[in-house]
């Protein structure tokens, strides 16, 4: 194993809040990992008349009063109310006293694709029909894409904080997870609450539509006859802190944050960069002091649509060689939940390293002779893991990749000597 470039505090990962299609919380988010769970049905969080087709993985039965109790939830857009409460859900999920937390240096880093979209698409429709004497002041204050962050430290009551909702699209979740990486590292930050989180919008469908990238029923990422993604949306929120303050405080410790990587190749607006995706790839390994054959599984970006899956296929064989690791793609459970995407994953992930299996890729009928991986068709196994990598790609080339690993007592680089 190669030194890591990075030099710090150890950062692990002992909470995690979810807000998914497929599960609110870590229990039903596992159950459904495990059984290879889909939710898809039709949008009906807007209007989607003169579609051909609109299936889609909403969040349902979520009642946000049962966890956001300070703010009140109406005065929030959908999406912050997704974020806040899966930062609730992470914060009682890592067993952290909130006194503990409020009296601490923390960062509160949330990624978006669309912010409060949602909320601007009822925006426009109140315009259009009653003019703008006849908008709702309560409305307007709700669009905000910077409150998916500061809801969160309003709602704990946070005061030594730092709020960010980082804006780089559908691998904005990775972004918030390296940057809170950063800042417990070097000691800017003790605790930090990181993800991301979207809402189904017309704005971003109608968009998917026009691309022709919408799949008129289920989402089959590398299958030889997929026909796109299916729109998703949700919240994962991770808890952050230093390996000294989770074993001083008895935390479970889900998984290590080994380290993370970031391009922008900016090759093309939409479509992925081959090269683009492997230096980033290279990127993350550099950092974690991880090389390729450490590797034990890949958590895709894996869309479903013929140009991601094609090239982000011959990106891992590039860096990994003619048999890489098993590669799947959580977004055929979730859908893809744009900001939150790499989020979901990476909680799914630390899932996997904790629970030791493999999430599966569903939908899965005929391998891509193009997108030659194992998948791990439609059923998850018992896997032995250590080490997994955690895929985001975003639209103008906008790249993250995190690793996490199993958690152990000595540090990686003093275990190879």
């Amino acid at each position: 194993m190669s030194q890591p470039t990075s030099i710090g505090r150890r950062v692990v990962i002992t909470g995690c809040g979810v807000v998914s299609s497929i599960g609110i919380g870590v229990r039903e988010f596992t159950s459904a990992l495990r059984a290879g769970r889909s939710n898809v049905r039709p949008i009906s969080v807007f209007d989607t008349t003169g579609f051909a087709h609109d299936n889609g993985c909403e969040v349902a039965d979520f009642e946000p009063a049962r966890w956001i109790r300070t703010l009140d939830p109406g005065d929030l857009g959908r999406a912050s109310r997704f974020s806040t409460a899966a930062a609730r859900l992470a914060v009682e999920d890592s067993g952290l006293p909130l006194e503990t937390l409020r009296a601490a240096r923390t960062l509160v880093s949330v990624g978006s694709t669309d912010g409060e979209a949602h909320e601007l698409d009822g925006l426009v429709a109140r315009e259009l029909s009653a003019g703008l004497a006849g908008l709702d002041p309560k409305l307007v204050r709700r669009t905000s894409a910077g409150r998916l962050a500061t809801s969160i430290a309003r709602e704990l009551e946070l005061t030594d904080v730092e709020t960010g909702t980082i804006a780089t699209a559908c691998s904005a979740g990775n972004y918030a997870i390296g940057n809170s990486l950063d800042a417990i590292r070097c000691g800017d930050a003790e605790f930090a609450l990181c993800g991301g989180a979207d809402a189904l919008c017309r704005k971003t469908f109608t968009s998917f539509y026009r691309l022709r990238s919408i799949a008129p029923d289920c989402c089959r990422p590398f299958d030889r006859n997929r026909m796109g993604i299916l729109t998703g949306e949700g919240a994962g929120i991770l808890l952050l802190e230093s390996l000294d303050s989770a074993l001083a405080r008895g935390a479970r410790i889900y998984a290590e944050v080994l380290g993370y990587g970031m391009s922008c190749d900016a090759h093309h607006p939409v479509a992925p960069h081959q090269a683009g995706i492997a230096r980033c790839m290279e990127l993350a390994l550099a950092d974690a002091g991880v090389k390729p054959a450490e590797i034990d599984l890949i958590s895709a970006h894996g869309t479903g649509t013929k140009a991601n899956d094609m090239t982000e296929s011959a990106a891992i064989r590039d860096l990994f060689g003619p048999k890489p690791p098993r590669t799947v793609s959580m977004k055929s459970m979730l859908g893809h939940s744009m900001g939150a995407a790499s989020a979901l994953a990476a909680i799914g992930c630390s899932i996997a390293l904790t629970e030791q299996f493999i999430p599966p890729t569903i939908n899965h009928r005929d391998t891509d002779p193009d997108c030659p991986v194992d998948c791990v068709p439609n059923e998850s196994v018992d896997a032995d893991l250590d080490i997994v990598q955690n895929n985001g790609w975003a639209f103008g080339g906008n790249n993250a990749v995190v690793l996490l690993g199993r958690y152990e007592r000595q540090p990686r680089e003093e275990a190879v000597r």
